[in-house]
């Protein structure tokens, strides 16, 4: 049969390979040059070869200097209001601001949340052993920077349960909540997860939370919220119980405690957790009702103080005096635990990256507009560093409350703006109010909240979808649980990463098989009505080949070449593998490691008599590997476009070792004759390639079943 070669100019006759045989005799012909008798070509579409000096595309655009090119471009075409734009990202949504149709609806949303953050603020507050004032304070003035600097515009800032009970956890194992000491520092703390948040955002690293499974985060926020409910039951029982964030000293805690129980302050927290979970999931499975989500902190704040006004129990304890009026300026101190804050500042950051910004980009699609992460992490930092210098402790996105002002209909940052005003008229106004509230209620209102981060949901869907998710979950879940939230992160993130390291390591590689009649290859597991051919191996490597998983991906080969399941296979019945060929298409990078491996591995299959064969690598892939030599190793003309093509080719040349086979009786040393000499032995006695892939060598394939001006399919008879 006819080669014919589209691939480039250097096809030959076998004149042209005889001339050339005392110097290749030893090696196969070219895969563009062999000829044979048929009633038509053999179409291989042409590989188009970069030159060596040609620039790779990912280095032209994801490399250093490519980089900063395209950012200086990007530099360039920026216009004054792309700038504005860009620091005041509140200008987009108020250039085009409709007074009519969105501020009654902002402003509706803005006080719903308000109503909601009061209550909630000083709950938080509470958890993170703080004075309710400083909740209160961490609602008023980061929430009015955000809604400047903040590119979401339905997310709600405030103080949150998570971040609060990280910020009681490292605070508490360095000084005593009741000294003055540990105000400051959470003041502080405030300030340093601002400044990292401002660093992250202005040097777009938010990608390094990407490395963090969801899985982890599920855990990590299930035994969080558990701990954070175990933590207020001090609120319900009537007597304290020690602060930490581990289950086991607080369950020894409250047993322990148990003769100090006192019924008033459990009875009262019972009855207002339950009438706030009552009115959250009516909020939430009525449309018609779903003001009573965002009005179940104020309503247990009315019940719980119009009770105490009443009855007056003294077995009740109460918020009691809180300063009135809006918080000074004043300048973060005790620079001198910086160091020590350092860790869980990175770790607050970390949830702000994952929570805050994960649901702003899905608020923002689900109101029609663009996010930038790592500008929405700018803003998340400019709030803390403005909130630090007015007395405020950490603060981020709160889930329930970004949720109920999306269900309210918030178009724009005027319904936080609206929020901050509702803040600083209660700091203004309403503070001696909130002297009689009971702290039983406030507790229940923090509970209420963390129930709904209990996410016992995934965990199921993980069991019935990817074991391997759950495992991970199921460890960071204990390791929160019994060892604390840094070292449970830590863990879960180690896990998370020796988990992808694993798979970066030992990717996954298929055998290829033909689907009948046509000529698609796909894995041999997942289509069994795939057929392969005898002296062919069909390998896809489905990851980039590096210096960490080259090692696996050669073991793999070698077991491949040994196992051949001989059930589905066609063509010329040969007694070994004569040729492999790797479908890199999946394949996005190879390094300097990978390329001497497989150069490595071309010699070894050489010394067997076994040639390797590459099809559809990507440009850069190429590149690389023309810039190495290993094209030139393994020669042009057998890297193939398709993975058909490089069939075709070498199924020639195995009816052509099968025939040799036969005509040679097992020559001696001296006699044996070179492939070249057999091949032009075998000229004229070639297979047509319908014979040839569908393992019919003994019947003629009629005219009627084949057309010669397609590609050669699946003969009917197959």
């Amino acid at each position: 049969m006819e080669i014919t070669s589209y691939a480039s100019s250097s096809s030959r006759d076998l004149a042209s390979i005889a001339a050339a045989a005392d110097s290749v005799s030893s090696s196969y012909p070219s895969a563009s040059s062999t000829t044979m008798p048929s009633s038509r070509p053999v179409k291989i579409i042409p590989l188009q070869h970069p030159s060596a000096s040609a620039p790779s595309s990912s280095s032209s655009s994801g490399g250093g200097g490519g980089l900063f090119l395209r950012w200086k471009s990007k530099l360039k075409k920026m216009t004054w209001l792309d700038w504005v734009e860009t620091f005041l990202p509140c200008s987009r949504w108020i250039r085009t601001y409709k007074w009519r149709e969105y501020l009654q609806i902002d402003l509706l949303a803005g006080l719903t949340v308000g109503v909601m953050l009061v209550p909630q603020a000083m709950s938080y507050a509470k958890l993170a052993g703080l004075e309710p004032i400083y909740g209160l304070y961490s609602g008023f003035v980061p929430v009015f920077v955000y809604a400047i600097f903040g590119s979401s515009r339905q997310l709600a800032v405030g103080p949150v349960a998570l971040v609060s009970l990280l910020v009681s956890n490292v605070l508490g194992g360095i000084v005593d909540s009741s000294d003055a000491l540990y105000t400051e520092l959470a003041i502080l703390l405030a300030l340093m997860v601002g400044i990292l948040e401002c660093i992250m955002g202005l040097l777009r690293l938010g990608w390094i939370m990407r490395f963090i499974s969801h899985s982890v985060i599920s855990g990590f926020t299930t035994a969080s919220a558990i701990v954070i409910g175990l933590s207020q039951a001090k609120y319900f029982l009537g007597y304290s119980i020690v602060r930490s964030s581990k289950i086991v000293p607080l369950i020894k805690s409250i047993i322990s405690g148990i003769d100090g129980f006192s019924w008033p302050p459990f009875v009262m927290g019972s009855v207002i957790l339950a009438i706030l979970l009552v009115m959250k999931h009516l909020g939430k499975t009525r449309k018609y009702l779903r003001f009573l989500r965002a009005a179940g902190p104020l309503t247990a704040v009315v019940v719980g103080t119009t009770f105490v006004k009443i009855f007056n129990p003294s077995s009740i304890s109460l918020v009691g005096d809180i300063p009135q009026g809006l918080p000074t300026f004043s300048i973060p101190k005790e620079f001198g635990y910086v160091k020590s804050l350092i860790p869980t500042a990175l770790l607050i950051t970390g949830v702000a990256i994952l929570e805050s910004v994960g649901i702003a980009k899905a608020l923002a699609a689900k109101n029609g507009y663009e996010l930038d992460s790592n500008q929405e992490l700018f803003g998340l930092g400019v709030a803390n560093v403005c909130g630090a210098f007015f007395s405020a402790y950490p603060t981020t996105g709160s889930f329930s409350r970004s949720a109920v002002n999306h269900e309210s209909g918030a178009k724009t940052g005027v319904s936080g703006i609206v929020t901050g005003i509702i803040m600083g008229c209660a700091l203004l106004f309403m503070t001696p109010l909130f002297e009689y509230i009971p702290l039983c209620a406030l507790a229940a209102i923090v509970i209420s909240a963390v129930i709904g981060l209990v996410d016992y949901d995934e965990a199921i869907f993980l069991w019935r979808v990817d074991k391997k998710d759950f495992l991970l979950w199921t460890i960071t879940f204990v390791a929160t649980l019994f060892l604390g939230i840094e070292i449970g992160v830590l863990i879960g993130v180690g896990v998370s990463l020796a988990f992808v390291i694993h798979e970066s390591a030992n990717p996954h590689i298929a055998v290829l098989g033909r689907l009948p009649g046509t000529t698609v290859y796909r894995n041999k597991e997942q289509y069994p009505d795939a057929y392969t051919y005898n002296g062919i191996v069909i390998v896809r490597i489905d990851a980039p080949i590096y210096f960490a998983n080259i090692s696996y991906i050669k073991d793999r080969l070698r077991e491949y070449e040994l196992e051949v399941d001989r059930s589905t296979r066609r063509g010329p019945e040969v007694d070994r593998v004569y040729f492999v060929i790797l479908e890199m298409a999946p394949v996005t990078y190879v390094d300097s490691s990978a390329v001497q491996a497989l150069k490595d591995l071309y010699h070894e299959y050489t010394s067997r008599d076994i040639q390797l064969a590459i099809s559809n690598p990507n440009r850069d892939v190429l590149l690389t590997l023309s810039k190495s030599g290993l094209v030139d190793l393994i020669g042009k003309d057998w890297c193939f476009v398709r993975v058909h093509d490089a069939v075709q080719v070498c199924l020639q040349h195995v009816q052509t070792i099968k025939e040799t086979s036969k005509t040679t009786a097992d020559p001696s040393p001296q006699e044996k004759p070179s492939l070249l000499q057999r091949l032009l032995r075998q000229h004229g006695e070639g297979l047509s390639i319908p014979e040839l892939e569908s393992g019919y060598q003994g019947q003629s394939i009629s005219s009627t079943e084949t057309d010669p001006q397609l590609e050669p399919l699946l003969s009917r008879k197959s």
